[in-house]
Order: C-alpha cells, then structure tokens, then sequence
C-alpha cells in the first residue's frame, strides 16, 4: 500500500490493490457524480475503484455495489465515502499538484477512452465502463457553494480538452470526443481559508485546477493505452472511421485501381513509404472535418471543385479536368480526391 500526505490537511492518497482514494481525518465537502453516493456530500473518503479484468459489462452492471464495498472492506473505511469505477488500471494513474499561496490543488486521473464520445449525438451502447476518465480533484481551500460548482464545471472543460490535444475521436461518430460514456469526476475541499467567490476558467484557482486536469489525464491515458503522440495515419484514420479498408472498398468500385484487396495494398505501402501522399492524406481528412460540420469557409466556392482542385495539387500527370468524378465512389470529397489522385500517381 502506497500512502501520500496532502499538504495543509488531514487527508492522503491512497493506493491499495485496485483502488485509489483521498482519505481525511475531518469531512470533506464533495461534489461528485460517482457511482455510489454521489452528489453533493460530506465524506471522509472517495474511492477510484478499477474493475477487475474477469467483470464483464453485465456483470458489473447488475451488481456495481458489491465491487464498491469489498473496495471499502480493503481500506478499512467505516465512514461515509463516494466511490467511483473504472476499467482503467490504477497503476496508471497520474498525480499532479499545483499551488497558488496558502492553496494548494492536486488532481488524480486515471483515464482511457476506448469508449470516446462526443456530446449530443446519438449512441447506441450496452457498455457501461470500459474507456472510463476518472477525476479526482482535491483542494485545501474554501470555495463557495456556487464557486465549487464552477470549479467541477472548468475541471470537465480541462479533459475535454485533454482530449481535444491528442485528436480522440468518438467511437460512435468520428467526431471529435468530449468524453466517454461513463466518465466521473469528484471535487472535494476542506474548507480551509478565505472564501473563494470564482472558479471558472479565468479564475486564479479555476486554471490551476484546469491546468493540472488537463495534465494528469493525458499521462493517465498515454499510461493506460500507450503513447498518443505520432500514432499512425492508419490509426488516425480509423479512428475517423476512414480505415484504410473502407477507403479501399469505395475506391474499387471505380474497377480502374483493381480491386479492394490491390487498392488496400497500394494504399499502405504508399502511406507507409510516401510521406508526402500522406501528409496530403491527412490534410484532406481534416479539411473533411470542416465541411462535415459546414464551417467550410465560402471561399472555398462549389466544393465538388475545389475538391478536384485539391487532388490536382499532389498529381504529377493528367489535370483534374482529366479525372472522372467518380460518383460511385461513397466518400467525403477532400478525402475522395486526395486518395483518387495518390492512386493515379503510384499508377503511372
């Protein structure tokens, strides 16, 4: 069991098997949307429980208490305590501490997000944990009532963009995430010193909590699913629901760069060795990204053009003019061209 003491109070971290928890001699005010005992409360302790690997969904579903109380009989807790779970590993968590005069904010995340999402759209899931970002927030301060709440709304905007850093795609859509479907985040304080009246993101206490969040969760997730700088253009693909494969399939449908399986071949090793066609790849996707959402700038003009355009601009023989348009093939229009015109390029 690993133990460390918070500065300026009674509490400490804990880390015990597959828990992690903030335990205080004196009640903490908490405010928390944990699993189990959630809300706003006074507790002595807020548990961060990881799921053992033999739990399924169902399993876990039908019976998340009785994984909360044998984490509660682990720690000896008697007290009142929030608790939260998560799929994620508690060895890869991350622990970060920032102070601003007498107050000091540390910030507990573990975090994968297998399970990405992007906020109001539409999902269709019978998980219930796996990808799960965790937050724990401790702060030696007191904050008011609405001051608190600030703060667990700029801790939320800090793993948004956590996400927003590394490009996580929801896994329903595409889009880019905002978070997993089963995320938690508990804010706790002792209610120690002056009275802080501002927690928003432009606060003094409100970015150093945004800051430290938006820290321990991408070193959280970068522990719990590997590096997330540089991955693969074949993964940031997918990960926009553009696998290589599907990009392959659409393309043969033209019956002029062979089959799906030919096309899927050419695509990686052009991808793999080729790293302007690549780049160019990537910028097409992205410029996708704008005219799935309709932010394509009105300069751009008629964008079935534009996009042909943009094709021409990586080709070494024929002109867009040159090039069928393709309608039978089913993909976003930078992204068709782009992909249209490195095939034409390795062909000839």
């Amino acid at each position: 069991m690993k133990q460390q003491l918070l500065p300026n109070s009674s509490a400490k971290i804990v880390e015990k098997d597959n828990i992690v928890a903030i335990i205080s001699e004196t009640p903490l005010t908490v405010l928390s949307s944990g699993i189990y005992n959630g809300g706003y409360k006074k507790v002595n302790a807020i548990l961060n429980v990881s799921v053992p690997d033999n739990y399924n969904d169902i399993h876990l579903h039908d019976n998340p208490v009785n994984l909360i109380h044998d984490a509660q009989k682990n720690l000896q807790i008697t007290t009142d305590y929030i608790a939260m779970l998560t799929a994620a590993k508690i060895q890869n968590l991350a622990i970060a501490t920032r102070q601003t005069g007498n107050i000091t904010i540390t910030a507990i995340a573990t975090a994968g997000w297998r399970h990405g999402e992007s906020a109001g759209e539409i999902i269709e899931s019978k998980h219930y944990t796996r990808g799960t970002i965790n937050i724990i927030v401790f702060l030696n301060a007191n904050p008011t009532d609405s001051c608190l709440v600030s703060l667990f709304l700029t801790a939320t905007e800090a793993k948004t963009a956590a996400m927003n850093d590394y490009d996580v795609r929801s896994r329903y859509s595409g889009d880019i995430a905002t978070g997993t479907i089963t995320d938690s985040l508990s804010v706790a304080i002792t209610g120690q010193g002056e009275t802080i009246e501002f927690g928003g993101p432009a606060s003094t206490v409100g970015q150093l909590v945004a800051n430290v969040v938006r820290q321990v969760v991408k070193e959280a997730a970068d522990k719990q699913e590997g590096p997330h700088k540089g991955r693969m253009l074949a993964c940031r693909l997918s990960e926009r629901q553009l696998p290589i494969e599907y990009l392959a399939i659409e393309l043969s449908k033209a019956q002029v760069f062979g089959d799906k399986k030919t096309i899927f071949t050419l695509l990686e090793q052009i991808i793999a060795s080729d790293s302007i066609s690549a780049t160019f790849l990537l910028a097409a996707v992205k410029l996708d990204d704008e005219f799935k959402k309709e932010l394509t700038p009105k300069e751009f003009g008629d964008i079935i053009i534009t996009s042909k355009k943009f094709g021409n601009l990586i080709l070494n023989q024929a002109p867009f003019e040159c090039i069928p348009h393709f309608s039978e093939i089913n993909l976003p229009p930078f992204t068709k061209q782009a992909t249209i015109a490195i095939l034409q390029n390795f062909i000839h």
